[in-house]
């Protein structure tokens, strides 16, 4: 799996650690691989300081999940795990990435979050994602803007209803086993991130639970959520999903 800098990636994930990107929307990037879309992940830390498991351990779980989801792409930014920073080095790292892989979709984490290093990434990806397209920022590679930053909201408690959902109907088991693939990180827990517990349920239940639930918001067994910074266009009125009674 390795990038051509002539054929740009579709959707790209940029995450904070490795397996975030599954946790958060590997539905939506698994349906997006499934479309014939270029779809790729960029881990900006190896998750070193992960209380289970050890870097080399989890970048051979994310190179098999990898596999399941159908990536084009999957790299290791090898920023530190807890101590990223919204800093002029880092953000030169990401933008580097971002003009040689050149996405039109950036997704990243919301804008808040219980770990340090999700706000920060978001706030990250985000300059990154601008700053990129400057022609006189001192940086390798050609100035490059992506067209959409979406921010991945499953989980969490303190944002309204979701802008879009993605239908992950067909993706759901897909999904849960690129989870699957991190043993060192998902296999018998029973929360993670935001994915709190549901008493003794099982991490990979509860996260079924939460995706049923955004799945009923667009009349579907599962969907992954996401929020945007900008109104969405539809093409006519009459076109609209989604029915109201």
């Amino acid at each position: 799996m390795s990038a051509d800098r002539t054929e740009p990636l579709d959707v790209l994930a940029v995450m904070a650690h490795p397996d975030d990107a599954e946790l958060l929307c590997g539905g939506a990037l698994i349906r997006s691989a499934d479309a014939g879309e270029r779809v790729g992940v960029l881990d900006l830390s190896a998750g070193e300081m992960g209380s289970s498991g050890s870097a080399e351990l989890r970048a051979d779980e994310a190179a098999r999940a990898a596999e399941i989801m159908g990536l084009t792409v999957r790299r290791c930014a090898g920023l530190p795990d807890s101590r990223l920073a919204n800093d002029e080095a880092s953000r030169r790292v990401v933008i580097e990435a971002l003009r040689t892989l050149r996405p039109r979709v950036v997704v990243t984490h919301w804008k808040v979050g219980r770990h340090r290093d999700h706000r920060v990434a978001s706030a990250l990806v985000r300059d990154a994602c601008y700053l990129a397209g400057l022609t006189k920022l001192d940086a390798d590679g050609a100035p490059f803007r992506p067209h959409k930053l979406v921010y991945a909201s499953a989980y969490r408690e303190d944002v309204g209803p979701p802008d879009i959902v993605v239908d992950v109907t067909d993706q759901m088991e897909r999904k849960l086993e690129a989870m699957a693939a991190y043993a060192s990180q998902f296999v018998d827990v029973t929360a993670m991130g935001e994915a709190f517990a549901g008493g003794d349920r099982p991490l990979l239940d509860q996260v079924r639970a939460h995706l049923g639930h955004y799945g009923s918001r667009i009349r579907v067994a599962y969907g992954e959520p996401f929020h945007l910074d900008e109104a969405v266009a539809v093409t006519t009125l009459g076109s609209l999903q989604v029915a109201s009674f």
